[in-house]
């Protein structure tokens, strides 16, 4: 497979790297100077690009046909436009907010706890996430993710990033030198606390859920995410 890669960071070198060990070639690599390219020889992309470039990256792809992968955050009040657009143009479009087979997991089981605490009184649930200091978002959208499942179970109006408010789900956001990702849900009571934690040990998974999710993508027309890879 012919891969571009759209956002050359961390990120990007390090989804080439495994791109290479699967047996595909990188034919493309834009940056964030880079305002034009060429899609000549591409077979699908891959974007990690920065949030301001992410919409646009995603829309050149699905304009010329090419099956697109992302997973940038920080852009996603267009999202809807670009369902809309690959709908339109029978395009192949995978976003996720992380591409980690344990995330996604850790997302099942999130979601899954928040359908039982649903019922059970006596418990207030926040969260926490650590992120690099490089990371431009705030929260993750790993940690957007985990509360919209929590907020669509629980009375939480939604998530804030500030703890003085009683009805919306409070998230604790820190950025500390070169962590790749720590995500804590947690439910306090007065008598005790339950938690469920994913802790990513670099960025090797990260890369290599991005790589399955575009071979699995080739070839196929419409929206999708991990859940659909996964197949969970």
């Amino acid at each position: 497979m012919n891969i571009a890669l759209l956002g050359y960071g961390k990120m990007g070198k390090a989804i080439e790297q495994v791109a290479l060990e699967r047996g595909h070639k990188i034919v493309l690599k834009v940056d964030i100077d880079h305002k034009e390219y060429n899609f000549s020889g591409v077979d699908l992309a891959i974007d990690f690009s920065d949030p301001s470039a992410a919409f646009q990256n995603i829309y050149n792809c699905i304009e010329n046909n090419i099956p697109v992968v992302s997973g940038t955050t920080g852009w996603l009040s267009r999202y809807n436009e670009i369902v809309d657009f690959c709908k339109l143009n029978n395009g192949a479009f995978i976003y996720a907010s992380n591409f980690s087979v344990g995330v996604n997991l850790f997302f099942n089981l999130n979601e899954y706890l928040s359908k039982i605490m649903k019922n059970i009184h006596g418990y207030d649930v926040e969260m926490e996430e650590i992120h690099h200091i490089h990371k431009l978002d705030a929260p993750s959208g790993t940690a957007i993710t985990l509360a919209e499942s929590i907020i669509e179970n629980s009375d939480k109006r939604k998530w804030n990033l500030e703890n003085d408010k009683d009805n919306d789900l409070y998230i604790s956001v820190k950025r500390e030198g070169e962590v790749p990702g720590t995500h804590t849900v947690a439910y306090n009571s007065p008598v005790d606390a339950i938690e469920i934690k994913h802790i990513a040990f670099n960025r090797g998974g990260f890369a290599l859920g991005a790589v399955v999710a575009a071979e699995w993508l080739l070839g196929k027309e419409g929206i999708f995410s991990m859940k659909d890879v996964l197949s969970i």
